[in-house]
């Protein structure tokens, strides 16, 4: 391919990626193409040898891939759907529209459109909604020798080799997993039984969350997993690589929400300006209307803000602690839900934990606190009036508190979207700290009022 006739707008990526002066890995291909217009990127892959382009097509990575093969001829997309693995096809389908998705889905031969119809039938981030139906199954009857045999035959259309399952030649059911390690170590003529796992195989049901399907592989050293169905006929097996891919997802969609905002869908540079606005805007207006509740607050507190201006120096570094303990507690149970370490039922034992972690954390910092009137005070850096002792104990007092209550808030809040089925990821670190600097000026205030009634108020 001639550089020189290549649309100039593809750019230094498009260059890198057709220059013939040194071999690129498939990953800077990826790369390379989704820096390119999806148009530019369906005439690369249409002139590039059919295995490399199905492996690249079959990368995650390759962020474009539906629009490149909405945008390909009928009869180059299906030459490359045939060749790429199910589930990858399956991914890409429900990116597309409608239309686009039933003019590729009418090019699949009859038995891979059955096999991707039915990946596409189970529910997102579910052990169906992630597995593959190419794996390698062998019959109970079989030798070590007619199994090796058929592992040289199918290794090329199976999205691992590393673990074969043995089925019941009758039932079909799952019996058995065999590594490929214990494989080529058995004697030729014995049967496949004799190397096989002892024990029943680990396996997921077809609507296991994925972060479950994630736990028991984790658990088990697995390198995949097999998905059965209620009778234990294998249904596809999911793969480490695939569950990186989709926890690594599900973990960027839950950092950008517990930033306070949408999840993008997009990496950052492909969303439009438009797109962001919408994506951010919802958000940042939901918590500046939650900030103006701290607004009505203080004006609630006028009349002491007026006799005692002194406490209003102390009102940034309340809030500030009540929303930074706050956060600290929402980030740790947020991953303990996560990781599985936590249950919805756990939330009791977490309130009696943070209750007095709370109250410690406050105590540490409503000292430095009272450390900073006593210092200011006598070394003159600042003048607190002549009831600045009480002012130094209302500080520590309200950090108390503060700290406690967002401790508290922060370790509750995911439980209770949890329980309302929502993702506890959404109790974002700044939705957290404007509920605590509302509820912590009200704590403030009050303490101020209980210690410093008949003095300064």
């Amino acid at each position: 391919m001639n550089i020189n006739s290549f649309p100039m707008r593809a750019g230094n990526a498009a260059r890198a990626f057709i220059n013939n002066n040194r071999a690129l890995t498939i990953a800077e291909r990826v790369e390379s193409l989704n820096a390119i217009e999806a148009r530019e990127a369906a005439r690369i892959l249409a002139k590039m040898p059919e295995e490399r382009a199905i492996r690249i097509l079959d990368r995650p990575e390759l962020r474009n891939a539906p629009a490149i093969l909405e945008v390909m001829t009928n009869a180059d997309a299906a030459r490359l759907l045939h060749g790429m693995s199910n589930d990858r096809v399956a991914d890409i389908l429900l990116e597309l529209d409608d239309d686009a998705r039933a003019r590729l889905f009418a090019t699949l031969e009859e038995p891979v459109r059955v096999a991707i119809q039915g990946l596409m039938g189970y529910p997102p981030r579910t052990a169906g909604g992630i597995m593959t139906t190419e794996y390698v199954s062998v019959c109970a009857s079989w030798t070590v020798a007619q199994t090796l045999d058929h592992v040289r035959q199918v290794e090329r259309s199976r999205e691992t080799v590393y673990a074969i399952y043995v089925l019941d030649d009758d039932t079909h059911e799952l019996l058995r997993v065999v590594t490929l390690r214990r494989l080529i170590t058995g004697e030729p003529d014995a049967c496949i039984l004799t190397v096989a796992q002892k024990g029943a195989p680990v396996t997921a049901p077809a609507l296991m969350k994925q972060e479950d399907v994630a736990r028991l592989i984790r658990r088990h050293d697995l390198l995949a997993l097999p998905v059965v169905d209620e009778h234990g006929l294998m249904l596809g097996i999911v793969t480490v690589d695939d569950v990186i891919d989709t926890m690594i997802a599900d973990t960027t969609e839950a950092a950008q929400r517990f930033g306070g905002m949408e999840a993008l869908g997009q990496p950052y540079m492909k969303i439009g300006f438009g797109g962001m606005i919408r994506k951010r805007a919802g958000w940042l207006a939901a918590l500046f209307l939650g900030e103006m509740l701290t607004a009505s607050a203080m004006q609630h507190f006028e009349g002491e803000l007026e006799k005692a201006v002194v406490l209003t120096l102390f009102i940034p570094l309340i809030m500030s602690s009540g929303g930074n303990s706050g956060s600290q507690a929402t980030s740790l149970i947020i991953r303990a839900l996560a990781l599985g370490e936590l249950k919805l039922s756990d939330w009791w034992r977490v309130a009696l934990r943070e209750l007095p972690t709370g109250i410690v954390l406050g105590s540490i910092l409503g000292l430095v606190g009272f450390a900073r009137v006593v210092l200011w005070q006598t070394i003159g850096l600042f003048d607190y009036g002549p009831h600045w002792q009480l002012v130094g104990v209302t500080v520590f007092a309200a950090l108390i508190g503060i700290v406690t209550f967002g401790s508290l808030a922060g370790s509750m809040l995911p439980f209770i979207l949890q329980k309302l089925r929502l993702d506890p990821a959404s109790a974002s670190a700044p939705f957290v700290a404007t509920l605590v600097d509302v509820t912590g000026l009200v704590i403030y205030f009050s303490v101020a009022l209980l210690i410093l009634s008949g003095t300064l108020l």
